[in-house]
């Protein structure tokens, strides 16, 4: 199978990106920095982290990569993103096209594609408003009520799992000196969220609470000396949340903190209905942390008082968390087993052969 699999980064991520690829010149080095930084790392199919020849890797939103690309191909005067990488699927002799960023990359895109791509696979688990991904055979995701959602645009849903990553194995083996750590954007679509945090952010007078915020723009606006003139209070996090909120971190620096962190704390985003199983639980269970999520269907592997704890209201998480930190030998045997089972039952190889089945199956 000639696999070509296409991914994207968030915004926040591209300047800690450019600072560790500041000196790899060419597509290929840059590349493989990025695939070494394992930021996405349980999306990426295992072909592609195992550098096989069959297997072509890029991200289609970055611009430095692709037009490195582009000229090192001898592509003539300035070609848009979109150009490039249906220049990369031709050369690659793509027979199978697996898309990470479907709403840059949508059914428009498809209908472009050339002759030799045969199946074309997509991966969305959220709602994304009037984009068309029907031109796709599948779409991929991991909540089923959103794959009801696409179903109801016209598209074919497919439930595929992220997978563990094996190099968060390396991480988690010495002590966890951070009590609470959580990681994770802050916007109006976090409203459930953002009320947990500050409730969690309140045990910061006696443990050690971390929070690594992407805040949204608006929520940068907000906290700005000029968006305080605006009436954007709602925007604006709680000074309980404020007062310890640091950056966000991404790839290894995440696999580390989280190997630093007893406790992760785990939220849903508002339009996951009951569905749960973002990625924040694969890593946190994969580096070893005790995830501390909220109550909902999880996938196998993950559940409430085996292999994780959850709670149902915000002061029922900062409750969770006290008597899970009074009690850490228990709590670390449940972080331990849910490390074994993350192992066990999402290893890449499982991911692998569910992928192929269901391009057998299209």
């Amino acid at each position: 199978m000639r696999l070509f699999q296409n991914s994207c980064f968030y915004p926040s991520y591209l300047p800690r990106f450019n600072q560790l690829a500041a000196k790899a010149l060419s597509f290929d080095a840059r590349r493989e920095v990025f695939l070494n930084d394992r930021f996405g790392a349980a999306h990426f199919l295992q072909p592609v982290l195992d550098g096989s020849p069959e297997a072509f890797f890029t991200n289609g939103d970055d611009e430095v990569l692709q037009r490195r690309w582009a000229r090192e191909q001898g592509m003539s005067g300035e070609p848009t993103l979109e150009a490039i990488l249906l220049a990369q699927i031709e050369h690659h002799a793509t027979e199978v096209f697996y898309n990470l960023d479907p709403v840059r990359y949508p059914s428009t895109f498809v209908a472009k594609l050339p002759g030799c791509v045969k199946t074309t696979l997509c991966w969305r688990a959220a709602p994304s408003g009037n984009a068309d991904f029907t031109a796709y055979g599948a779409v991929l995701g991991n909540f089923p009520s959103i794959l009801d959602f696409w179903r109801g645009k016209g598209c074919r849903g497919e439930l595929f799992r992220p997978a563990h990553d094996p190099v968060m194995d390396e991480y988690g083996h010495g002590e966890r000196p951070i009590d609470v750590v959580f990681v994770g954007g802050y916007s109006r679509h976090h409203r459930a969220r953002a009320r947990t945090l500050e409730r969690v952010a309140h045990l910061a007078d006696s443990h050690n609470i971390v929070l690594c915020l992407d805040a949204s723009r608006l929520t940068r606006l907000a906290e700005s000396p000029i968006g305080r003139l605006l009436p954007l209070g709602r925007h604006r996090r709680p000074d309980a949340i404020a007062a310890i909120a640091r950056p966000p971190v991404f790839g290894r620096d995440l696999y580390e903190l989280i190997g630093s962190s007893k406790i992760v704390l785990n939220g849903a985003i508002d339009m996951a209905g009951e569905d749960r199983g973002n990625m924040r639980c694969f890593e946190a269970m994969g580096c070893g942390a005790l995830l501390v999520s909220d109550a909902g269907r999880y996938p196998e592997g993950m559940q409430d008082g085996v292999t994780i704890e959850t709670y149902g209201t915000p002061d029922q998480a900062a409750e969770v968390i006290s008597r899970s930190l009074q009690a850490w030998s228990r709590s670390a045997e449940i972080a331990a087993l849910g490390r074994a089972r993350m192992r066990d039952i999402y290893g890449k190889d499982v991911q692998w052969k569910a992928f192929v089945d269901l391009v057998g199956r299209l």
